[in-house]
């Protein structure tokens, strides 16, 4: 395959989400350990397409969040994840807008979560940029390494697409039981409830700067549409 049109091929399979591109990025990592392409521009292309696909998501979200918010309430599983991740991007802020980057669908739901929550953009563009520059050096990685460790262009490749598999796995099972869990246990008195607050007041349990307005600013706006789901 021609170099620019593997690169062409990354932007257009990464940019979007949805699209399952495991097994390209651990062959592209194995291209990158033969020297056929550079394995920095590799990693500025996916970290950066991927960083450009989330503030889109964000910005529509953020834009059109009556639209956003009405689709995502449409399905109940849509809604309980919009509504998980939501009060969490409010409790723990930054760290979480990272974390939630790679578990199932947390791109996405992550992206429009935060737009619709007008989670402040600076914050949001740094933590997705971590989260994207940490998801494209492993996920090119596996191929690179594994074909530096095992010499067989074939076997990195297949040892790569099994481990992105199974760290997948892993996230969907975390996830699992951190909703089974928040649903089990009721929340204590002016904990965070129906309206996604925590329970501190102000910025107390979220470790960021982001004024106490916003966060009742933002319960308000997700609660219009429809009931919340308890977490």
């Amino acid at each position: 395959m021609d170099v620019l049109a593997l690169y062409g091929l990354l932007v257009l399979t990464t940019l979007p989400p949805l699209i399952p591109n495991s097994a390209l990025l651990v062959t592209t990592g194995v291209l990158a350990s033969r020297g056929e392409v550079f394995l920095p521009l590799v990693l500025l292309i996916v970290g950066g397409s991927a960083l450009l696909g989330d503030l889109l998501m964000y910005l529509g979200a953020r834009h059109f969040g009556e639209p956003v918010r009405a689709w995502l309430r449409r399905n109940p599983r849509r809604r309980s994840l919009l509504d998980w991740t939501s009060h969490r991007i409010q409790r723990y802020g930054l760290p979480f807008v990272i974390a939630v980057r790679f578990l199932p669908s947390g791109r996405i739901v992550g992206a429009l979560a935060s737009g619709v929550l007008r989670y402040p953009l600076r914050k949001y563009a740094l933590g997705a940029a971590v989260a994207e520059a940490t998801w494209a050096t492993y996920s090119v990685g596996l191929g690179y390494l594994g074909t530096a460790t095992t010499g067989r262009p074939l076997y990195a490749a297949g040892i790569g697409f099994g481990v992105s598999c199974a760290v997948a796995a892993v996230g969907a099972a975390i996830q699992w039981a951190a909703r089974r869990r928040a649903l089990r246990d009721p929340p204590e008195g002016g904990g965070e409830g129906g309206n996604g607050e925590s329970p501190e007041g102000g910025d107390g349990g979220r470790g960021e700067g982001w004024d106490g307005r916003a966060s009742s600013v933002a319960s308000a706006r997700l609660s219009v549409a429809a009931p919340t789901v308890q977490t």
